[in-house]
């Protein structure tokens, strides 16, 4: 069981960290002894709101905001979160979209957007961490989605750009092996987040009803995954894509 300080003293960076998913991770990690830079991209307010809450209840952080999809950016982000806490131990790579569009409706700027934000991103930030990222004992976790292995109609280039999170977890996981970095990925089924409100509002009842679990995921039951695979308890798990949807696949 992962104790309440088991991050006692890292620093972790959490990409999409303002909210959803990446803000419980945030607050997770922070519970757990983390130092924690919330990455954002355009939401100030969430992300400085979450940021007193962290601070309020004893735990340390720092907001970083960027474009993952920019290299500079991306490079800055990692850049200010070693400034501040002097090294990166844990990195969260939880930033994505995920707009539904069915074939026939798709044009090239929404694939482009789409491959920018989910995938591009995530190899942007990992670079420009890489060189600060502790070896041995780093941590990479990676957001995929149970939609990879199961997609839906009008979820083709969402499901895709998570299939490719797999991939490169997989393929990261032998890079880095040697140094002694582990790297891993969730691939969560749908999550009762502001993102998937629409989602929920349409076919909830659905989704519920075919649920082994019967129920709508909360972000915590994500949250206690990412904190458990950056964890010293995680460090013979890499290469894995654990997928968290209430046993639907």
């Amino acid at each position: 069981m992962t104790d309440s300080k088991a991050l006692s003293g890292k620093v972790a960076l959490i990409t999409g960290g303002s909210r959803g998913i990446g803000a419980a991770v945030a607050r997770r990690f922070a519970a757990a002894g983390g130092q924690v830079a919330i990455g954002y991209q355009a939401r100030s307010d969430a992300a400085q709101s979450l940021a007193a809450e962290i601070t309020q209840a004893g735990g340390r952080c720092l907001t970083v905001q960027g474009d993952i999809s920019e290299a500079d950016e991306a490079q800055q982000i990692a850049a200010n979160t070693v400034a501040c806490f002097g090294r990166i131990d844990i990195l969260v790579n939880c930033a994505g979209i995920a707009p539904y569009r069915a074939l026939g409706a798709m044009d090239a700027a929404y694939v482009r957007a789409m491959l920018d934000a989910n995938v591009l991103g995530t190899v942007l930030v990992t670079q420009a961490v890489l060189t600060h990222l502790t070896a041995p004992g780093g941590r990479i976790v990676n957001f995929a989605s149970a939609m990879a292995y199961r997609p839906v109609p009008t979820s083709s280039v969402y499901a895709a750009s998570k299939a490719a999170v797999i991939t490169l977890t997989h393929a990261w996981s032998k890079e880095l092996g040697p140094r002694g970095i582990t790297v891993n990925a969730i691939a969560p089924g749908v999550i009762e987040t502001e993102m998937t409100a629409g989602i929920l509002a349409e076919r909830g009842a659905g989704i519920m009803a075919s649920t082994p679990l019967g129920r709508i995921g909360q972000t915590d039951d994500i949250a206690g995954i990412a904190l458990f695979l950056a964890s010293a308890e995680a460090g013979w798990i890499t290469g894995r894509t654990i997928v968290a949807d209430g046993g639907i696949t």
